[in-house]
């Protein structure tokens, strides 16, 4: 199967893997061998943002990075609606026909609820897993529910998505704090994915669902503490304009204590754009802690 854009080699570098999904497909990394790796991309990046984790890792570890139904090279079924249930779903599919084991879950932004959703019902399949600046729970602080309401609900986040391809190419950028990282090949990685006003309802879905799903949030939530005994680190970037202060990052801590925070203060939203280093290494620090460090 062909590529739907074009991506600079250098940059992304990997073969490519697609998975039949209803009518549609999803395509996915299947990189380096040894424990395996989940990397979960949220809005409206995919398999691109863990391009350096990979690149270092892939001599130590096996990594899967899928791009989400209607997010990166994937296709969605005609009937799909974007909503993190469903994306959720496509992922345990994926997970299935894998048959994935001893899972490392790295997880950020909406890659959060949708791994979690995950992990809450199969703690026996995981190893340990990295959380950054993500939530897994109903929103309740105001930045993110007026993020919710004017993104995902007034007439004007709909426009601004569909018609201005806004979240890859405005909130994207803002959301890395070093910019010298910000080049022509990263804004074109993550704006042609949405070429179209119809290619671009994912990433209007997604903040909308920051209200609307909050019923499956909490049923996530509710859940949490099965994971109390896991082994997690824990990044933040303290820069996050995007909704997620330090007290989101002190609920990880609450649900995960198993867990070794990193505070980053030289990092915003993605922290694999900011500093694929410290993922990498948090990575390589989960398989330490476990299973004899092998």
């Amino acid at each position: 199967m062909d590529r739907s854009f074009k991506v600079d080699p250098a940059e992304y570098p990997f073969t490519d893997h697609w998975l039949p999904y209803r009518d549609g497909y999803v395509h996915y990394l299947d990189e380096g061998q040894g424990p395996t790796v989940l990397l979960l991309h949220g809005n409206p990046t995919w398999s691109y943002l863990y391009r350096n984790v990979i690149q270092e890792l892939r001599g130590e570890f096996r990594l899967i990075a899928p791009d989400y139904p209607g997010f990166g090279m994937s296709k969605a079924p005609d009937d799909y609606r974007f909503t993190p249930q469903e994306q959720s779903d496509a992922v345990q599919h994926l997970i299935r026909h894998l048959d994935l084991k001893d899972i490392i879950l790295v997880v950020q932004d909406w890659g959060g609820p949708i791994g979690l959703n995950y992990a809450v019902q199969h703690h026996a399949n995981l190893r340990g897993i990295v959380v950054m600046n993500t939530w897994a729970w109903p929103a309740k602080i105001l930045p993110m529910k007026l993020f919710s309401l004017v993104m995902g609900g007034w007439p004007i986040g709909y426009w601004l998505q569909t018609r201005r391809n806004f979240f890859a190419k405005v909130i994207v950028p803002g959301g890395i704090y070093q910019t010298n990282k910000i080049t022509d090949s990263l804004r074109k990685a993550y704006t042609d994915p949405f070429p179209t006003p119809k290619s671009r309802i994912p990433t209007w879905v997604f903040p909308r669902q920051i209200r609307k799903a909050r019923k499956w949030l909490a049923g996530i939530e509710s859940k949490l503490p099965n994971l109390s005994d896991l082994p997690a680190q824990i990044l933040w970037g303290t820069k996050d304009s995007a909704g997620f202060p330090p007290g989101q990052m002190a609920k990880w801590q609450h649900y995960l204590p198993l867990n070794e925070t990193e505070i980053l203060d030289d990092s915003s939203h993605y922290v694999q754009e900011d500093r694929p280093d410290r993922v990498a290494a948090s990575i390589r620090n989960i398989r330490k802690r476990t299973r004899g460090g092998v």
